[in-house]
């Protein structure tokens, strides 16, 4: 599967969550928790896993890694 055709979920700089596609420019919604854009893409895209930013930092700086939403 390509990049393109993966969903991410990601946190913003001001604490919401976007939808984006991989590649994409811009987010294709923004909403104020995780869950809601999970839900959200499980309810547009059922066939499809997106991919979910862990929101914790690390002991070595920066995010964790990556998830499933199922």
């Amino acid at each position: 599967m390509a990049n393109e055709d993966k969903l991410y979920i990601e946190q913003r700089p001001d604490s919401r969550y976007a939808v984006r596609w991989g590649n994409a420019q811009r987010a294709s919604v923004v909403m104020d928790t995780q869950r809601e854009p999970i839900e959200w893409a499980k309810e547009h895209h059922p066939d499809i896993h997106p991919d979910v930013e862990r929101v914790r930092n690390t002991e070595k700086g920066g995010r964790d890694k990556w998830r499933k939403a199922y």
